[in-house]
């Protein structure tokens, strides 16, 4: 992986921006390299750069040596950061955005058609390095700078590479939106315990404890998930009942396709 040489320029210090640079900062990322702007910065972010020394809202037009841009900010605040970021082209950074639904067209028009941009899609596990992200390259990148954006979001977890960027309305449906819908299941779980007499609290730990550790043992496995479901169910048992009813008429593959295809039109609505 590339190691980062000259600054990096955290634009947007929210949640998503603040596990990423917690994340550099654990990895050992010299705080010198990085500078964070972000109008509303918290308590929490002031005493951590207190403590580690990196720059808060320093005056862009006098940072120097950037390589690269990491824009976190939410979509909406898109379009009135980035003019303050004209300060920071002459030194021909990476632009690197983890903002849903911005394209590499319109950042292409914001720096010009020369830029070295890449589109991310990162999810909320991130907050426990547990999340992956999608990145997507424009031509302009190099692959010292492709490494150097995967070094540095490999510190909120995996990273995977998309070559066309139609596909990152998929990713969102998949892997951008996906926890909402394994936080759903928690939800739908814990209830169907409930009606089956189990208490409330109860219903609800178990769900959450047996997602929880199916994830994990799915991350550890080198086994397919097909694999570890088979290797659960024995024949004419319990899991059998259950997955009879769940897989009866395609009904839960059927549910996700057509939930995963709602996102994916929508990622594309937005960023259109």
């Amino acid at each position: 992986m590339a190691a980062l040489a000259g600054k990096l320029v955290l634009i947007g210090a929210g949640k998503m921006g603040g596990a990423m640079l917690d994340g550099w900062l654990k990895q050992g990322t010299a705080p010198e390299q990085i500078a964070i702007s972000d109008p509303m910065v918290s308590d929490e972010m002031k005493a951590l750069a207190a403590e580690y020394g990196f720059a808060v809202n320093p005056d862009l037009a006098e940072v120097t040596n950037v390589e690269i841009v990491l824009l976190a900010v939410k979509p909406q605040m898109m379009a009135q950061v980035l003019p303050a970021l004209q300060a920071l082209q002459g030194d021909k950074p990476l632009y690197l955005s983890v903002a849903a639904g911005c394209t590499i067209s319109g950042f292409e028009a914001a720096f010009g058609a020369d830029a070295a941009i890449i589109r991310a899609m990162p999810n909320t596990p991130a907050a426990v390095g547990r999340g992956i992200t999608a990145i997507c390259p424009n031509a302009n990148c190099s692959e010292t700078q492709v490494d150097l954006a995967s070094s540095l979001l490999s510190a909120i977890g995996q990273v995977v590479k998309i070559d066309d960027e139609k596909l990152m309305d998929a990713v969102t449906g998949v892997s951008g939106s996906g926890p909402a819908y394994v936080f759903h299941l928690i939800e739908c779980m814990a209830a169907a315990g409930e009606a089956q007499g189990l208490p409330a609290d109860i219903a609800m730990q178990l769900a959450r404890a047996t997602v929880a550790g199916a994830g994990e043992l799915v991350h550890q496995s080198p086994l397919a998930a097909s694999t570890l479901r088979e290797n659960v169910t024995s024949p004419a048992g319990t899991t059998a009942a259950a997955l009879e009813v769940l897989m009866a008429d395609d009904a839960m593959p059927r549910i996700l396709r057509e939930g995963i295809a709602a996102a994916t039109k929508r990622s594309e609505e937005l960023a259109g």
